[in-house]
């Protein structure tokens, strides 16, 4: 008679590389929603983008949700 055994590998670990993506992400996010005045888009339109403030306006309530002063 055959006996068969089954071997289990258990991995609980988080890598290492997706928590640091994750707290790079994070970063990006709190920037951009709590603190950007015009500086992502004046990589692409130039000044105008600090006048304009685009992501300001999109993001304009949840800075107030989140508890940021925006003005």
């Amino acid at each position: 008679m055959s006996q068969s055994r089954q071997i289990s590998v258990s991995k609980n670990d988080v890598p290492k590389l997706a928590i640091i993506a994750l707290a790079i992400v994070f970063a990006v996010g709190l920037f951009v929603v709590g603190y950007d005045q015009g500086h992502i888009f004046s990589l692409v339109i130039g000044e105008q983008a600090y006048a304009d403030l685009y992501i300001h306006e999109l993001t304009h309530d949840m800075r107030h949700a989140a508890g940021f002063p925006c003005h």
